[in-house]
């Protein structure tokens, strides 16, 4: 207890969210009680109208958890607005302490109306919990027993950091390349490769972070089902000059299905706030670019660049001798008279800066040289002339 009798506030909570989520509750819930982390931790569970057996699981496993002495703290929202409503008890902004009055349990409504979506979830997870850390944890995943310890650990030493882990995917097999690129990204890696199509370099319920931290990006976006919560969080994240930190240990079992949120999210979506991050973030430094590839995406990003940017765009590069033979990409939806007609060349007539829009299984750099890029096309391979050509150049990749 503090000074005052007021219960002191516990150094980690635990955010989850859950939505009709009875088939994985069982083994989330106890992966929370097996961690091995020896200061005082919080579960802080936002039930967004889940109409399956999930409060039933959730209200089991409370009685275990305040048993091992982890405090559970429960919410819900309370009526069928779009955003929901007051709960009978307060609710706590992210710098919030609780009085002396805690409520352990935040009423239900009996008659709850839609779920309302991820972001709203998390916040709200969020603002009735009291940690200093925040843990996040989606109801269809299970942590590792050292996951909070571990993250703690590191996010004591990275207090402005969003701190991840390497993941255990479930079914192994379901997204390879993708899981390849959770665990494998170098460190240095963690904040070149932020503009890919795979989002942000540590996936979101593997995040762990300080309270206060939080409190100066935050909060999520609660724009409505289909909005990329985490991705706009991270972008916001790095604005404010945030660094990005991985423990390089497989701590979260991360299952993917067919239910999973993350389908909600349309790919045009993405691209879009990928495109103009990287107009804020990348193109105003230079007064000129190649795009690396006179494809398809190529010429989609191209089409996707507000005006003044593609104004900078002074040729495509490519190896497929066909595209070059076409000497120009002609953008024919141009308003401007006469229409813009780019340059194709070959890539080792093209000058940087690039930004590179193909698709690579390998590790690739994304400031310094431009390597390892015969992934992208198997004309590249088992040529002499075709082996990577190394440009001492900025570039970003777009993938």
């Amino acid at each position: 207890m503090e000074a005052g009798g007021q219960p002191a506030a516990p150094h980690v909570s635990v955010i989850l969210p859950v939505h009709n989520a009875e088939a994985w509750l069982d083994e989330c819930l106890r992966s929370v009680l097996q961690q091995d982390f020896e200061g005082s931790m919080e579960l802080s569970v936002f039930n967004d109208a889940s109409k399956d057996k999930s409060m039933t699981i959730i209200e089991k496993w409370k009685v275990k958890l305040e048993d091992s002495g982890i405090l559970v703290v429960i919410g819900g929202h309370d009526s069928p607005s779009p955003r929901g409503g007051p709960s009978s008890c307060a609710m706590w902004d992210a710098t919030s302490t609780w009085s002396d009055e805690r409520c352990h349990v935040r009423a239900q409504d009996p008659n709850p109306g839609p779920p309302q979506q991820i972001g709203y979830s998390k916040n709200q997870a969020i603002a009735q919990s009291s940690g200093s850390y925040l843990c996040f944890l989606d109801s269809d995943d299970a942590m590792m027993p050292q996951r909070v310890r571990l993250q703690h650990e590191a996010a004591v030493r990275h207090p402005t950091s969003i701190i991840g882990c390497q993941v255990r995917r479930e079914p192994p097999n379901s997204t390879e390349r993708y899981t390849r690129w959770i665990n494998q990204l170098a460190s240095d890696q963690l904040l070149t490769q932020v503009f890919t199509s795979h989002g942000p370099t540590v996936v979101m319920p593997t995040w762990f972070c300080s309270r206060e931290w939080f409190s100066h990006v935050g909060p999520f976006d609660e724009g409505g089902q289909g909005v990329p919560e985490d991705l706009l969080f991270f972008y916001s994240h790095l604005r404010k000059g945030g660094g990005v930190v991985r423990v390089d240990q497989s701590l979260l079992i991360y299952r993917y299905h067919p239910k999973a949120a993350t389908h909600s999210v349309l790919e045009t979506t993405i691209w879009t706030h990928r495109v103009r991050f990287l107009e804020e973030r990348a193109l105003p430094h230079w007064a000129a670019f190649t795009i690396w590839n006179a494809g398809r995406q190529g010429r989609r990003l191209y089409r996707s660049l507000m005006a003044e940017s593609r104004r900078k765009v002074v040729a495509f590069c490519d190896v497929d001798e066909n595209k070059i033979k076409k000497g120009f990409y002609s953008y024919e939806d141009s308003e401007e008279r006469p229409k813009p007609r780019v340059p194709i060349l070959h890539f080792r007539a093209a000058r940087p800066p690039f930004v590179i829009c193909v698709k690579l299984a390998a590790r690739f750099v994304v400031a310094g040289y431009t390597q390892q890029i015969t992934d992208m096309d198997p004309r590249w391979q088992n040529s002499e002339e075709n082996k990577p050509h190394r440009h001492p150049c900025r570039s970003l990749t777009l993938s």
